[in-house]
C-alpha cells in the first residue's frame, strides 16, 4: 500500500458519455474489484476513484463531470500527470461458478462494479440510467440487461424495477451492486426479503483514505477501511446506510 501520492503520466483518454471519460495509466499493484485509490491533482485536491480497467500493467479511473475536481481532471490531457496513492478498503468477494449472481449498477457506479464484471463469470449483468446518453460500457458488456428512467433504451424503469421481476424469474444467490445509495439500500431490502445474499459499494466523503479522520463514517463504519464494500449482515447493523450522510463540512443530512 502507497501512502505517498505516486506520480503517473496519463497515457490514454476514452470518451465514455458527453460527460464521462477514463484515464488510462500505468498501474502495478495488486489490486481487488471495488476498492479504491486516492488521485492527487496538484494545487487542487485529492479524491477516491475505483479503478473501472486493469489490462495487465494498464488500470483506468472513469471519472464523472461533476465539480471543480472532476472538472479540472477532465481537462488533462494524454502526458499529463497525476498522483495516485492505495489501493485501499475491501472490494467484493467473488463467488464460485456454480453461485448464480447478478450484478446491478447505477449512473457512475458502473465504475465500481466493471472489473468485478470482467472477473465474475456466468452473471446476470443490470445497469441503469436516467437516460440512453448516460449509460456506460455498452461495447464492453454487449450482454448486459440496460434500463433507463425515461424509456429512451431498454427496460423503462429503475434497477431496482428490473431486479425485482428478474428475482422472480432465477435463483439467485448472491447480488452485488454499486450506485446511489438509495437504489442500493432498496436493494438491500428486496435481498432481505428473498434471504439472498448481496455486496455493496457504500459511497460516503472520504478524505484520508486510511481511517484516520472519521469523515467517512456510517454507523461508526469507516467506509475507507470496514467498506467501502458490505455485505448484508454489515448493512443490517449500519442504522445510517440509506438515511443519512456526513457533508464535507461534518453536517450530518438526511438521503
Amino acid at each position: 500500500m502507497i501512502e505517498q501520492p505516486q506520480m503517473v503520466k496519463i497515457c490514454n483518454i476514452k470518451d465514455e458519455t458527453p460527460n464521462v471519460k477514463t484515464f488510462f495509466f500505468e498501474f502495478t499493484g495488486h489490486y481487488d474489484p471495488g476498492q479504491f485509490i486516492m488521485v492527487w491533482i496538484p494545487l487542487n485536491d485529492e479524491k477516491p476513484f475505483t479503478l473501472s480497467y486493469i489490462n495487465g500493467n494498464i488500470a483506468g479511473i472513469t471519472v464523472l463531470r461533476r465539480g471543480d475536481f472532476t472538472k479540472t481532471l477532465h481537462a488533462k490531457k494524454i502526458g499529463d500527470q497525476i498522483g495516485i496513492r492505495g489501493p485501499y478498503g475491501k472490494g467484493y468477494g467473488l463467488s464460485e461458478k456454480s453461485v448464480t449472481t447478478c450484478i446491478v449498477g447505477g449512473g457512475i457506479g458502473m465504475a465500481s462494479i466493471a472489473c468485478l464484471a470482467d472477473r465474475q463469470e456466468n452473471a446476470t449483468f443490470i445497469q441503469g440510467a436516467r437516460t440512453v446518453t448516460e449509460l456506460l460500457f455498452r461495447h464492453r458488456f454487449k450482454e448486459m440487461k440496460l434500463c433507463t428512467d425515461d424509456g429512451s433504451l431498454g427496460y423503462k424503469g429503475t434497477t431496482v424495477d428490473l431486479l425485482r421481476e428478474l428475482i422472480g424469474k432465477h435463483n439467485y444467490q448472491k447480488i452485488y451492486a454499486c450506485g446511489p445509495e438509495k437504489m442500493l439500500h432498496k436493494i438491500f431490502e428486496l435481498c432481505s426479503e428473498h434471504h439472498i445474499d448481496c455486496e455493496v459499494s457504500v459511497e460516503r466523503y472520504i478524505k484520508c483514505g486510511f481511517g484516520i479522520c472519521g469523515q467517512c463514517d456510517c454507523s461508526g463504519q469507516r467506509i475507507c477501511i470496514d467498506g467501502p464494500v458490505f455485505n448484508k449482515e454489515d448493512l443490517r447493523n449500519m442504522p445510517d446506510f440509506g438515511k443519512t450522510a456526513i457533508t464535507k463540512s461534518g453536517s450530518r443530512v438526511s438521503l
